[in-house]
């Protein structure tokens, strides 16, 4: 029997990574990650006992660190990032260290024999098209420092050659490694908590995607690199191209004292808005199997146990 193929996941301890490393042990893999646990926390000790499993504490932007565990991987998965506008904004040097330059190294120090899955927001579409979803040849028109990073970085990778890009719809769902300032779990615990929202550009549209199902991207763009490499993907619900106050009905079918108010005035900073198609990576058989509505029940019944102040991004 061969000997499981090397995956290297830099944030492997992040709100995706910590759902995607199991998954990975769990597909036979053998799975390295670096990850600075930035969070003070500890999502990954299940997978400790494996002995496929290893992890080393550091920063992406220790270039001598990247370089010697990138030599001995076969597939690359660069998930360490400062992800989310917000806190890129509070410290943009910072932002453009890990971002941009430490990716960027990564980029020129993978060779044509490895595969490289790199996760990207679909926010790069910005403001789409109010009469056509936005395709992968759809301009990319980002409107914030972090989705103008992974735009610019998107390209660098897939240049290479040995790159499959995945543009993430807006993730939700619980993780190990939880993240409450995502729109569909902010809105969940909102209707948890508070029983009300007020909605500003209510008609603003967004694509979701379970955690889970972002896990799964990335071992089916594993099992198909062949087909799929130096192309992008969009990765998304196709029925989950909602505006804010259609994610807010869906939500208050499970919860039905949710009060959902319309500001008259006022802005949201974010946006985006945009329906997105998600049938080029359909066409190759990828379907997701988390529903919006599953997610949404397992958020109602994870924050009765969450503490919420420790799972945001600042």
């Amino acid at each position: 029997m061969a000997e499981p193929e090397k995956i290297l996941v830099t944030g492997g301890a992040g709100y995706i990574g910590s759902v995607l490393v199991p998954r990975l042990l769990g597909a036979g893999y053998t799975v390295r990650v670096i990850d600075s646990l930035l969070f003070n926390q500890a999502p990954l000790m299940d997978c400790c006992a494996n002995p496929r499993f290893s992890f080393v504490r550091g920063s992406i932007c220790d270039t001598a660190l990247v370089e010697r565990e990138l030599a001995s991987a076969d597939v690359i998965m660069p998930l360490a990032a400062i992800v989310g506008a917000p806190a890129c904004d509070r410290d943009p040097a910072a932002a453009e260290a890990v971002n941009v330059s430490a990716h960027r190294f990564m980029s020129k120090k993978t060779s044509r024999s490895q595969l490289v899955i790199f996760p990207v927001t679909n926010s790069g579409y910005g403001i789409g098209d109010a009469n056509a979803p936005c395709t992968e040849d759809s301009p990319l028109r980002p409107l914030s420092s972090y989705g103008r990073a992974k735009v610019l970085m998107e390209a660098e990778f897939l240049a290479r050659g040995n790159a499959v890009t995945l543009r993430l719809a807006t993730v939700f769902g619980l993780s190990p490694r939880m993240r409450m300032d995502l729109l569909v779990n902010d809105f969940v615990y909102r209707a948890f908590k508070d029983r009300a929202i007020v909605l500003f550009e209510e008609n603003f549209r967004r694509n979701f995607l379970h955690v889970r199902d972002a896990a799964k991207a990335f071992l089916f763009a594993i099992a198909r690199a062949d087909s799929m490499r130096g192309e992008p993907y969009n990765v998304g619900l196709s029925e989950a191209n909602l505006t804010k106050r259609e994610l807010c009905e869906r939500i208050r079918r499970q919860a039905p004292d949710f009060a959902i108010l319309s500001a008259p005035v006022g802005e949201d900073p974010d946006k985006r808005d945009y329906t997105v198609s998600n049938a080029k990576i359909e066409a190759l058989g990828f379907r997701p199997e988390v529903s919006l509505d599953e997610g949404i029940r397992e958020l109602l019944m994870g924050y009765r146990i969450l503490s919420p102040q420790r799972y945001t991004n600042i």
